[in-house]
């Protein structure tokens, strides 16, 4: 898919003109690279931020249009707005047909469903990296690399030397590093013994602590020795009533 870009040369900079230009829907960007100097540009804010919401659009060579004039560019750098949807600036790099170029592309994901991890073993795909680091030519630029997962098994995974690159696609790896793309794994079971074990164990909130039953006893005792003066003061009472009913008798 070819992408072609409109761009004009930024004749005010500064913070504040950058300002007043995302006020009026334009970004500001640069353009460097290849033989030429870097040059100041501002672009649509509209056209850039549809454009840059397509998976493509990272991974392809582009055409600028730049006052009459056509570049062949990548997009190298953006940065957004950190609340709103707004890109505030851009960077594109030039780029020379006969040079190779550094450049991250999407890794696209197949025959998952069909794969005798998944479906006959009930595993989970898991994707550890979504992107691959690659070198080539600018004509050899892929916009995605495919991963066929189509034979992978639980337990098993698939590293990134594994992977089928296009003609003169190459992975920019260490010399002895060759990281996981994918694994395949059972996903985590709770058996029915573990959930009835569960239920039997109380709530941190219904199990009382050292010093919560410490303070208890003394207010039991605190009730016995109440209910126990209670009583005494009854039999009182009583004894001063038999004494009053008896001097009543004899008079």
């Amino acid at each position: 898919m070819k992408f072609e870009i409109n761009a004009s040369q930024r004749k005010v900079q500064g913070t504040g003109a950058s300002r007043r230009l995302r006020r009026a829907g334009r970004v500001p960007g640069i353009l460097y690279g290849g033989d030429k100097g870097a040059v100041n540009i501002e672009l649509d804010h509209k056209d850039l931020l549809r454009n840059l919401h397509n998976e493509k659009f990272h991974a392809s060579i582009l055409t600028l249009q730049l006052d009459g004039g056509a570049e062949q560019v990548l997009l190298r750098a953006f940065n957004m707005h950190p609340v709103k949807s707004q890109v505030q600036h851009v960077d594109f790099q030039r780029v020379s047909k006969d040079k190779k170029i550094h450049v991250k592309v999407p890794l696209h994901f197949v025959n998952a469903a069909g794969s005798p991890g998944v479906k006959e073993q009930a595993g989970v795909i898991t994707h550890v990296l979504n992107e691959l680091d690659i070198e080539c030519f600018p004509d050899d630029l892929p916009e995605f690399i495919e991963v066929d997962l189509a034979q992978i098994t639980v337990g098993s995974s698939v590293h990134a030397r594994e992977l089928k690159l296009p003609k003169g696609v190459e992975a920019l790896l260490h010399k002895d590093d060759d990281p996981v793309v994918a694994t395949c794994t059972l996903p985590a079971l709770v058996s029915e013994e573990e959930e009835v074990a569960a239920e039997a164990v109380p709530a941190a909130g219904e199990v009382p602590t050292t010093e919560q039953a410490a303070a208890e006893k003394p207010a039991e005792g605190a009730a016995a020795a109440g209910a126990g003066d209670k009583a005494k003061a009854a039999d009182k009472g009583a004894d001063k009533g038999a004494e009053k009913s008896d001097k009543k008798e004899k008079k």
